[in-house]
């Protein structure tokens, strides 16, 4: 297991590795860590510093994710909505084949422990409006808003 940092325009972004796949980026508070770096955590970084000044609209990155078999079904859904754009709770639990299930899938996005890469940010409610984000609505409306900002350019 390797951990590095990474300062983000959201804040401290921790980016854990584990036999080269990434499974972690969190926001944090403080670091707790000393920075490691190889070559996953390195193009995690670099990425990351793409993605926020405009310069990627998709990662590819090698990634690990555990969870219910329901949860990656999630998490693979949200890979697939566009930079710059959002769906409901209510429209990723149909797409996953639970009408029902905004609850449960909004669970899920709750559950993502690589942010940013993974998308659970562009999930709103049904409404327009901002709900449930593991690192607060501000970092969710920030991350929307650049988004926004670079599809409109």
């Amino acid at each position: 297991m390797s951990i590095a940092y990474y300062d983000s325009p959201v804040g401290l972004l921790l980016i854990e590795e584990r036999y080269g796949k990434i499974v972690r980026i969190t926001n944090e508070d403080y670091r707790v860590h000393n920075d490691e770096s190889n070559e996953v955590l390195d193009e995690a970084i670099k990425q990351l510093d793409e993605y926020f000044n405009g310069k990627r609209f998709e990662f590819d990155l090698p990634i690990e994710v555990n969870g219910t078999p329901y949860m990656l079904k999630v998490w693979n859904e949200l890979l697939k909505i566009p930079y710059g754009e959002t769906i409901s709770y209510q429209e990723l639990a149909r797409r996953v084949g639970n009408e029902k299930g905004a609850r449960s899938a909004g669970g899920a996005c709750g559950k993502n422990n690589i942010i940013i890469v993974i998308p659970c940010h562009r999930v709103i409610g049904k409404n327009g409006k901002l709900t449930g984000y593991t690192g607060g609505l501000n970092i969710k409306a920030k991350l929307l808003d650049l988004e926004y900002k670079y599809i409109s350019e």
